[in-house]
């Protein structure tokens, strides 16, 4: 048993001692979340508020909120949401830490982790609890392998590698395409492996193929030069998108003109500070979810979280604003309420998504559905930057 849950073994006797002549007291790690009345049911988040990747994260925090809100609002005198989200800078060790400060603060479901690393070493913890855990973001097979309580509303990595390299086959038979990839990130390197496997069935070859270790890296001279001797005129970068912005960076410095193409990672480039957006002109990327599409609710969303947090959403924030509705939705079929305990929850919640009828539409697509695997089946998109805006191709 873990140490979070004897403290509060340790306090709930404690308790019950003080109140011995009264009826008898409960406790436990797992109570639920319905207190003087109250029927709330608390979802939990955890993803990097600080730090180079706390543009995810934030998006994350933002887009699960504006859905609370909503939901309450729509819903006064029936079931509530109560939203908290910790922060774990991208780290593994402090994710674990920032999930067990949830879950004794009262956690009942998990939407998150935010991303892959991080979420594998938090996926292991909330097996063990018997915690459900969606999460909007964390892409990595090694998320949900094992772990018969994690689903991801994201693509998985396999999946964008595929997809990628079916598109880039389709679309730009006559590039010649190159990668580079981060070998030390298993978000990057599961694309990546997807991607050549793909791209290469068949006969077609990749020109070059070069790699980096850290996503601090700022110089790409070697890996560029590299892709330019090759004849290189397509890099697909499965990478995140302070990484491509300085690959970007140096290839318009070095005179060096081709075209990118990046998955769900590099959305985010637009927003961050101190990079020149107009290098991105023309940049590829696979995403579910662009804020100028002129779909109606996507729209509305827009608005709302602009209006909210003085921004234009990215992926992820429309990822975790589906999130939160899918665990909602799904949590009314289960029966229960929110007095019943995290573990009771997980079971009930796992035998909704993996029974073949529930279907949550959302933001990032329409009548998303899980199997047993924790992926979730559905469409990815292809956008281009355009002016400064994601258009859907």
């Amino acid at each position: 048993m873990k140490n979070k849950t004897w403290t509060k073994i340790a306090v709930v006797a404690l308790s019950c001692m003080m109140v011995f002549a009264m009826t008898a007291c409960g406790g436990g790690s797992s109570d639920g979340g319905s207190e003087g009345g109250e029927n709330v049911l608390h979802l939990g988040g955890v993803g990097p508020l600080t730090g180079p990747a706390a543009l995810y994260g934030t998006a994350v925090k933002n887009g699960a909120q504006l859905a609370v809100d909503e939901i309450n609002a729509a819903n006064p005198d029936g079931l509530q949401l109560a939203w908290d989200m910790q922060d774990d800078e991208h780290d593994a060790e402090k994710s674990v830490n920032a999930y067990n400060k949830l879950v004794d603060d009262g956690m009942q479901v998990l939407v998150g982790t935010v991303t892959t690393a991080p979420c594998t070493a938090v996926a292991a913890e909330a097996f063990e609890d018997r915690m459900f855990a969606l999460t909007p973001s964390a892409s990595g097979p090694a998320v949900t392998e094992g772990n018969d309580n994690v689903f991801q509303l994201c693509f998985s990595d396999p999946n964008q590698g595929v997809a990628s390299a079916d598109y880039i086959k389709e679309n730009y038979a006559d590039k010649t395409v190159g990668v580079i990839y981060n070998n030390a990130d298993n978000y990057s390197s599961g694309i990546y492996d997807k991607f050549k496997s793909e791209y290469e069935a068949g006969g077609k070859k990749l020109a070059a193929v070069e790699a980096f270790s850290d996503d601090a890296n700022a110089d790409f001279t070697a890996q560029l030069n590299s892709m330019k001797d090759a004849g290189v005129d397509l890099i697909f970068l499965p990478i995140y998108y302070t990484p491509a912005s300085n690959i970007m960076t140096q290839a318009s410095k070095m005179g060096y003109d081709v075209t990118y193409f990046g998955v769900d990672g590099m959305d985010g480039i637009l927003d961050l500070e101190g990079f020149d957006t107009s290098l991105a002109e023309g940049v590829l990327l696979l995403t579910p979810f662009t804020p100028y599409s002129d779909d109606e609710n996507v729209q509305n969303f827009v608005k709302a979280y602009e209006d909210a947090y003085g921004e234009t959403p990215i992926q992820f924030a429309a990822d975790a604003y589906d999130c939160v509705y899918a665990v909602y939705d799904a949590f009314q079929k289960t029966g229960l309420d929110a007095s019943a305990s995290y573990d009771e929850i997980c079971e009930a919640m796992i035998g909704v998504f993996t029974g073949g009828d529930f279907k949550a539409s959302g933001l990032t697509a329409e009548e998303m559905q899980w199997d047993a695997s924790g992926e979730v089946n559905k469409t990815p998109k292809v956008c281009v930057i355009e002016d400064g805006k994601y258009v859907e191709q």
